[in-house]
């Protein structure tokens, strides 16, 4: 199930029902939102409903056992998380990277002059479980460190399963999430304006400007970059950009406009993030959920972040980027782009150390087209199907014409539209919405409807999934 689109609309207005209809009863409230979201899954695939619900007694009983551990055993209790984590990533590992791993074993094996079939299954990728398995995980590193009570199965279940952020994100943690469903919901005027804000720019964001990029310039350059013209690459690299942040970005102000119609606050997850001005500035403000995750979880908690010395702070950095790269997907151009973001990271922090002190400070300009740039070539590994793709692409960036087959006014006005949203005031949502909060609720509940329309009208044929539900 798409959020945009009708069978979603009607899901959303039937749980938004029922779960406000038992506002006596905070835990039928939980039930009801926890069926919802496995009929919310299980709408793409029923099986693996089970694997939602394993993967929630896993973690619960894991916690559960390292509370039950004394204390005076900090090495019992250290063994049972590291127990949990690795269970947790198998079960990300076979279903993620069972192929790729057997696709390198048998290339080594070729290599040694060992040809031989390997036994090789088709292995369905379940939706967004690179993010359910990320919580768990979060969950129990939280209790192990005492910065969080473990929780009933119920919640912990909901935690790992509810709706709105179950497959592409946010990242939201336990410490965030299960406090909130301690108590009973409340859904005040601030929520529900800034709620409805959240969805509609989101809708806008997805149907309107990252669709029509999709289909009309990015994926027919980058299906075959050596069949178009340099302007069509430079076009598509751009285009890219500002797809893939209209993309993800739609689906995380949905997935917390969505929540705070329930009642819940889900965490901020991009703030404006092609206005950074280093590559460190720019993993603050894109995907702030797993940035964060990976900065607390692993390369400060598993790796030691830079308490270890300058040189072991720079090779953490990359490590933690690569890891972060193989985290999207199972191919080398992911672990390409997190190597290129993890050197790029330790190269600032290189010059901080090291900048002469009479040179000045580069100014913020420079600093922003050189991030802007780097990113941008990020993508096109992160997009390519291929390495040779990629390379096909950056070759094709170097030569070749500058007539265009693909670039069209619409395209551009939509990568200048997308680039622009990055310099409006920060906190341009959250006026619109204070202006919003003062209307009654029918007239909010119109005028939403009204915006959700024209957009439709906007919008082209179809609805593409999420870039973000492959990971």
């Amino acid at each position: 199930m798409l959020f945009p689109t009708l069978s979603f609309g009607l899901f959303f207005l039937v749980v938004y029902t029922l779960v406000w209809s038992v506002n006596r009863s905070n835990e039928w409230r939980k039930i009801l939102l926890l069926l919802a979201s496995w009929v919310f899954y299980g709408a793409w695939d029923w099986r693996f409903v089970a694997l939602l619900i394993a993967s929630a007694f896993l973690n619960w009983g894991t916690a559960r056992l390292i509370v039950a551990t004394p204390d005076w055993d900090p090495a019992r209790r250290k063994a049972i998380l590291i127990a949990g984590v690795v269970l947790n990533l198998v079960m990300l590992g076979f279903f993620k990277y069972y192929g790729f791993f057997l696709e390198q074993l048998g290339d080594i094996l070729a290599a040694a002059g060992f040809t031989r079939d390997l036994p090789l299954m088709e292995v369905v990728l379940p939706v967004g479980i690179s993010f359910f398995t990320f919580q768990g995980m979060s969950y129990l590193a939280d209790v192990h460190a005492e910065r969080l009570e473990p929780a009933k199965l119920l919640d912990v279940t909901l935690l790992m399963s509810f709706f709105p952020h179950l497959v592409a994100g946010p990242i939201v943690r336990g410490s965030d999430l299960l406090p909130q469903f301690a108590q009973s919901p409340r859904l005040t005027r601030d929520m529900a304006s800034m709620g409805l804000v959240l969805i509609v720019w989101g809708l806008f964001k997805k149907a309107v400007i990252a669709s029509e990029l999709s289909t009309g310039l990015v994926d027919p350059v980058f299906f075959d970059p050596a069949a178009h013209s340099r302007l069509d690459l430079i076009a598509a690299a751009y285009g890219y950009a500002v797809q893939i942040y209209c993309d993800f970005s739609a689906y995380s102000d949905m997935a917390i406009g969505l929540a705070a119609l329930l009642g819940y606050r889900f965490p901020l997850n991009f703030n404006q993030p092609y206005r950074a001005v280093s590559l460190q500035d720019f993993w603050r403000r894109w995907h702030i959920s797993l940035s964060s995750w990976l900065r607390d979880y692993l390369y400060i908690g598993a790796l030691g972040g830079n308490r270890r010395g300058f040189a072991r702070q720079c090779a953490n950095l990359m490590l933690t980027m690569l890891l972060g790269g193989f985290w999207h997907g199972a191919k080398w151009t992911f672990v390409i782009w997190g190597g290129l973001h993890g050197g790029v990271l330790a190269l600032e922090r290189v010059w901080d150390r090291h900048r002469p002190e009479w040179l000045p400070h580069a100014p913020r300009l420079l600093g922003w087209l050189m991030t802007f740039h780097i990113v941008v070539i990020g993508w096109i590994f992160f997009r390519s199907d291929s390495f040779d793709g990629a390379l096909a692409f950056l070759g094709g960036l170097a030569g070749g014409g500058m007539d265009s087959a693909v670039l069209t006014p619409l395209a551009l006005v939509l990568i200048l539209f997308g680039m622009a949203i990055h310099f409006t005031p920060p906190q341009l949502g959250q006026r619109v919405a204070m202006v919003l909060r003062e209307a009654p609720a029918p007239a909010l509940g119109v005028l939403a409807g009204i915006a959700i329309m024209l957009i439709d009208a906007m919008r082209f044929e179809g609805v593409a999934p999420f870039i973000y539900y492959q990971f």
